[in-house]
């Protein structure tokens, strides 16, 4: 009897792996498109970056401007410069969709996602725009 039960079980989980198979999110070998090398260049006369660790395309404060960031985003609600290094990522992604075109609305709602939770788990629509316009003032034109 024990060993019908062992069976059983054995069967049992073969089956649920082979559904939780199906469930995999990985892509179509046929669909899938090449990945670029990351250390080749695309054209033959590019050099790579200097800088490699600063993602390319999105704008970054200097040491003043930080500073500047720090202090308006701080005095909005402390709690949002708890981890100054991740508030000014945060400021970072904010000024890439106000460059980007994106419309004051969808700025700010982006804002106020970016910066939500953690210390701040919640903040007001007047925030979020004071977020956006100390993103604006300290280092974004």
């Amino acid at each position: 009897m024990k060993r019908k039960a062992w069976i059983i079980t054995g069967v049992a989980v073969l089956a649920f792996g082979g559904v939780l198979s199906l469930f995999e999110d990985e892509p179509d070998k046929a669909t899938a498109e090449p990945k670029p090398s990351a250390s080749a260049p695309d054209k033959p006369d590019e050099k790579p970056s200097a800088e490699p660790s600063k993602p390319s395309g999105i704008p970054s404060p200097d040491a003043a401007q930080t500073e500047t960031l720090i202090r308006a985003l701080r005095a909005v609600d402390p709690g949002l410069v708890a981890d100054e290094d991740r508030a000014v990522d945060r400021a970072r992604n904010v000024c890439l969709d106000v460059q980007g075109g994106k419309d004051a609305a969808t700025v700010q709602g982006n804002a106020k996602s970016r910066f939500e939770g953690g210390t701040v788990p919640s903040l007001t629509d007047d925030q979020a725009a004071n977020i956006v316009t100390a993103v604006r003032s300290s280092f974004c034109d």
